[in-house]
């Protein structure tokens, strides 16, 4: 096993009536005003924020709500949302939402903790994040992992630029984790929450790390497999509870990083992602799958043996050569997310191919003008990135 450091203090509230708890617990945690964030109007629809009100209110707890969240978070709405809750003068914030929602309450937590500092210059590494404000989550579609990771993605509108930012000061201090309220998540979502789970679980699978990490690398496949698995029942059922709740608990283990410990991270995937999502507004899942198969079979010979591991591991691949099992493994996986209903290149994302400028301003975006590269598994370099983007446009 390989040197790592790892904390995950997130206290995990799971189960059914999970949501129960959330004042008693927000109390616990020094909360006396509570800003609470959500997206759209399903959690309105369900009766889930009114729920969550009233026994905020009941137990003596002060709130007031923002929602209007959107999918690829945006800095704008972090920005009221700020202004708002230092105006509230808030000491919680609250997520009930999916990833959207909580990377946008991270945001916020974080500007009213710094008060003087705009977010965007933490993302964008200008200034120092270094304090910030308690939030916790109710998490109502398992996906991005958002509830338990140290990593937290905002969309600049003005500049079309989707950035991530990392640090331990990211991780909420609870999550309330009730698989029921996943049961009405539309189908489309499902799959592309079953796809990040995925995606973050493989992003740490494939690394420039040769050296034997044996129990992650069991945890990690255990991950991708429980989640093929129960997607299969997901999807022909919402509501079957035991799928639903393995696949919302996957989700949070994908992303608090123990699928990777030793390991590192590539996420070289997810830097191409984030340029389609940031320019096009799609999906983040959709964008991942887009680009997985370009990009596999782009650097798959740089360790040949670890794509024929996961090909043997994930799908039962033992015969032919060490090459012939780590191509199949690819196709087995690219085959996997087309039987879900997920775009498995650019053209089946965007309806079209690329214009060859438009995948080099893409690639120019991604690589900070080529003086950084992507990932750590084959560190890509502009040029590579034009390649694979070429690869997947079709």
């Amino acid at each position: 096993m390989q040197n790592f450091t790892f904390k995950c203090p997130t206290e995990i509230v799971f189960g059914r009536h999970a949501e129960d708890q959330v004042a008693e617990k927000i109390r616990a945690y020094g909360g006396s005003r509570v800003f609470i964030v959500y997206g759209g109007g399903s959690v309105v629809r369900s009766g889930l924020l009114s729920r969550i009100e009233c026994q905020l209110t009941a137990n003596g707890l002060a709130f007031q709500v923002l929602g209007g969240v959107q999918p690829n978070p945006r800095l704008s709405l972090v920005r009221e949302g700020v202004r708002e809750a230092l105006l509230f003068k808030a000491n919680f914030i609250l997520a009930v939402g999916g990833g959207s929602v909580i990377d946008s309450a991270k945001a916020i937590a974080h500007g009213v903790a710094n008060p003087h500092t705009d977010v965007w210059d933490f993302w964008t590494g200008h200034a120092k994040l270094e304090k910030t404000t308690p939030m916790g989550s109710v998490l109502t579609i398992a996906a991005a992992g958002s509830e338990t990771s140290d990593s937290a993605v905002l969309t600049n509108e003005e500049t079309s630029r989707k950035m991530g930012l990392n640090t331990p000061l990211n991780r909420p201090v609870v999550a309330f984790m009730n698989p029921e309220l996943t049961f009405t998540v539309p189908k489309r979502q499902l799959v592309c929450g079953i796809s990040d789970i995925l995606m973050h679980t493989m992003e740490r699978y494939f690394t420039n790390v040769k050296a034997e990490n044996m129990l992650t690398d069991y945890v990690a496949e255990s991950v991708i497999k429980t989640v093929m698995n129960k997607s299969r029942v997901a999807i022909e059922n919402q509501e079957d509870y035991d799928a639903m709740s393995e696949i919302m608990w996957c989700g949070s283990v994908s992303h608090c990083d123990f699928t990777g410990l030793g390991r590192g991270k590539d996420f070289s995937c997810h830097k191409l992602g984030h340029e389609l999502s940031a320019r096009y507004d799609v999906t983040h899942g959709a964008s991942l799958t887009s680009v997985w198969e370009a990009w596999a079979e782009y650097v798959y010979r740089d360790d040949p043996t670890r794509f024929a591991q996961y090909a043997e591991r994930i799908f039962g691949i033992e015969t032919g050569t060490e090459e012939e099992r780590a191509r199949l493994g690819i196709e087995k996986m690219v085959a996997y997310f087309q039987g879900i209903g997920m775009p498995v290149s650019l053209k089946e994302l965007f309806g079209k191919t690329l214009s060859n400028e438009t995948i080099t301003e893409l690639a120019d975006l991604a690589t900070a003008g080529d003086t950084k590269k992507l990932g750590t598994f084959h560190p890509l370099t502009k040029k590579d990135v034009i390649a694979i983007y070429k690869l997947a446009n079709h």
